[in-house]
């Protein structure tokens, strides 16, 4: 069998089957496309489903199809070529979600990105209808990603994937967009100036054929994709019933982080990203360092904890913080009187107050002590 056989066996087969259909999509990984195309077309008395793509198999013109994309700047890739992403065999061991599943047969390409070079890249999905906020968070995300170079993968969808897109563009890293239809198609129509400019800086990429819909089964195939190519999963606003929490899905079932965004409470838009984060099932990351870290190798990308401004109180002894909490802020006071709001010896309080003093923190005046300006501010 040579590489041209198995191309064109494998594309022929991903014109008759739909993008992770479980009867022959793991079929084709177990024994290869050549040899599961040869088989289709000399037994008989198959099943049903297989024979329906046996008779319709020798109508197929795979030469012709793979010509045809390749006049339009698409190529198909498949597991023999060097270009293969190999993190998408991982699908092999996955449990399948709602009917689908599997390594994908062929993956149709358009863009100079290569897909082997996504093993470090990110996935940014949400809701297509997004909030100002979740639109600010994903670019963010999008655009902290690319410019630490990790590319961005997401399906062009409108809001939240279209502003992560944008947003690894505007980091001067690559971006891919998965799609739920052929790679020569737009879907969505508005979103044709982003995909023609994927297309040509970064790649568009589908399971399904040249000329495919988008049905919706096919958003279902396409999600375990954006997980599978990346190295974790980003949710930025998901309602409880929203597709991206499918992609989440299928990132931990591939044991990839999944990680949420949170939004308000109240944010019916939030609701499931939320509801991961509730169950253990999403680590909460709030920009684009924190993701970083979270898929980054051990040492890599760390985040240190936000803290609030450093006093010059902070690093005091216990008891000189005691002496300087019982020092009034502008009426000043004796030393005794301070002594005895702060419960402590006279004679001690006395040394302590000088010490106060060479710190800047409290002034002496005629009647007593107080605070100096730099520890009230």
């Amino acid at each position: 069998m040579t590489d041209d056989e198995e191309r064109l066996a494998r594309a022929a087969l991903s014109r008759l089957t739909e993008p992770g259909d479980l009867s022959m999509t793991p079929l084709v990984h177990e024994f290869g496309g050549a040899v599961m195309h040869r088989r289709l077309l000399e037994e008989r008395g198959l099943p049903r489903i297989f024979a329906s793509i046996a008779a319709r198999l020798p109508s197929v013109d795979a030469a012709k199809e793979l010509d045809r994309a390749a006049r339009l700047g698409i190529r198909f890739v498949i597991p023999t070529d060097v270009e293969w992403p190999s993190q998408l065999d991982d699908l092999a061991g996955a449990e399948p979600l709602q009917n689908r599943g599997g390594v994908p047969i062929g993956l149709w390409v358009k863009g100079p990105v290569r897909l082997d070079g996504l093993a470090g890249s990110i996935a940014v999905v949400g809701s297509r209808a997004a909030t100002t906020y979740g639109d600010r968070i994903a670019g963010d995300i999008g655009a902290v990603a690319a410019g630490a170079g990790a590319p961005v993968v997401s399906g062009a969808a409108f809001g939240i994937d279209q502003a992560a897109h944008r947003g690894a563009l505007a980091g001067g890293g690559p971006t891919v967009a998965v799609l739920a239809c052929g790679v020569d198609r737009i879907y969505p129509k508005a979103a044709e100036v982003l995909l023609t400019h994927l297309a040509e800086v970064g790649a568009v990429v589908s399971e399904a054929p040249l000329g495919c819909s988008p049905h919706r089964i096919r958003f279902l195939a396409r999600n375990r994709l954006i997980a599978a190519l990346t190295c974790g999963t980003v949710i930025v606003e998901a309602a409880v019933r929203s597709g991206a929490l499918n992609t989440a899905n299928w990132a931990d079932r591939l044991n990839r982080p999944v990680m949420g965004v949170p939004g308000p409470v109240t944010s019916a838009p939030s609701g499931g990203v939320h509801q991961l984060i509730r169950k253990g099932a999403a680590t909460l990351v709030t920009n684009g360092q924190e993701v970083l870290e979270m898929v980054g190798s051990a040492g890599e990308h760390l985040v240190d904890d936000p803290r609030g401004p450093v006093r010059s109180r902070d690093h005091l002894p216990v008891k000189e913080q005691q002496v300087l909490d019982a020092v009034p802020v502008s009426t000043p006071a004796p030393a005794d009187s301070i002594a005895r709001v702060a419960g402590l010896a006279i004679a001690e309080v006395g040394s302590m107050l000088g010490r106060l003093e060479g710190a800047g923190l409290v002034e002496r005046h005629d009647h007593g002590w107080r605070l100096a300006e730099l520890a009230r501010t």
